[in-house]
């Protein structure tokens, strides 16, 4: 790396550089060699205080001046940004701080834009990390003509772009008219990694919204299938968007998916309840009708008079368990694997021999 290259791009280390030429020019003119620092020179903790106190104060003055870093209201200048950029040239990356602070604030897309058109005015060209925080702030807005921009020069620059901008490109194409490309950047994560239950969740959404049943069912069963458990706002959308739609298939879909949040105890919260329920109660034909109801200890619904099913097994289901126990885990397709036959034994005498457990 060139020294003299990083000195042109850092204030700090041109003004270490001008001390360094005062220090040297000041030992010539006393006609001696610098002495090395000695820490048990007559002072030198004193300087080392002093010195740690500055660095300290410093330190503070920077965290006091991140701390109250606010984005602008309205659009600036690229001077008034310059400006600015002056006043808290003591924090790094000032820009990626305050396209932070911009997402953080919900701030307008104009204010951020400027401060991107200021970034390339200085520099020459916008850099991949404030890319993908002005795509945040786009995915949050919904500016779904910012958002085809941004993915249309990313894939122009860049050949692989990180998980975060992927989700980030899948979200907010999704409810757009360019949502199969979503599609395309899931597969591209697929082959690297397991996509997200929120990449998944997306995609579903996106499919559901343009009525493309049979894939939002197919993502469904894949995620599914990868042990990805779905969010909530994924559920919901099945049961928002099939109040819509009356089909026997459809429905079968449906009591899947109410199947799977039974056997996988996925609980729904109060957005979904209500969700689930208004789809009940617009099935043609059918007179479906939900209550808000508090169940008794006993496991008795008072709306229904029905019960919960019991979550404590049979000793039939308590047989069967312990068998799976003792010839999948502890025994094992190779005893040798894991234990020896004899240790095997023992270890089954002794369960058979004290209290269930």
């Amino acid at each position: 790396m060139d020294p003299k290259a990083i000195c042109k791009e850092s204030p700090w280390l041109k003004s270490r550089e001008k001390e360094d030429n005062l220090r040297q020019s000041r030992a010539e003119k006393d006609y001696f060699s610098p002495r090395p620092f000695n820490v048990f020179a007559a002072g030198a903790s004193k300087r080392r205080a002093t010195t740690q106190d500055t660095l300290t104060d410093v330190k503070k003055s920077i965290s006091s001046k991140k701390a109250i870093l606010c984005p602008p209201e309205k659009p600036l200048s690229v001077e008034e940004w310059a400006k600015m950029v002056e006043e808290y040239g003591e924090i790094r990356k000032f820009e990626e701080l305050m396209l932070e602070q911009m997402i953080a604030h919900h701030s307008p897309i104009d204010v951020a834009k400027s401060l991107l058109v200021a970034v390339a005015d200085r520099e020459g060209d916008i850099g991949y990390s404030l890319l993908v925080k002005y795509l945040a702030l786009c995915v949050s807005h919904k500016e779904v003509e910012e958002i085809y921009d941004i993915l249309d020069i990313m894939k122009t620059r860049y050949k692989v772009l990180e998980t975060s901008a992927y989700g980030l490109l899948i979200r907010g194409l999704s409810h757009s008219q360019r949502w199969k490309e979503a599609l395309l950047l899931l597969e591209e994560i697929k082959k690297v990694m397991t996509p997200t239950k929120g990449n998944y969740g997306d995609c579903i959404k996106g499919a559901l919204f343009n009525q493309d049943l049979s894939l939002a069912g197919e993502l469904f069963n894949e995620m599914v299938a990868k042990n990805l458990v779905p969010t909530l706002d994924t559920i919901q959308a099945f049961f928002d968007f099939g109040k819509s739609v009356m089909d026997d298939h459809w429905k079968t879909k449906i009591i899947h998916i109410l199947t799977y949040l039974r056997d996988n105890q996925v609980y729904p919260g109060e957005a979904q309840m209500q969700s689930i329920n208004q789809w009940f109660e617009s099935l043609p034909g059918e007179n479906w009708k939900g209550n808000l109801t508090t169940i008794k200890n006993s496991g008795q619904c008072p709306s229904c008079n029905r019960f919960l099913e019991n979550i404590d097994l049979s000793p039939e289901e308590y047989n069967i368990l312990k068998e799976r126990i003792i010839k999948d885990v502890i025994q094992g397709r190779d005893t040798f694997r894991k234990t020896t036959p004899e240790n095997a034994t023992k270890a089954v005498l002794f369960s058979q021999n004290t209290k269930d457990f």
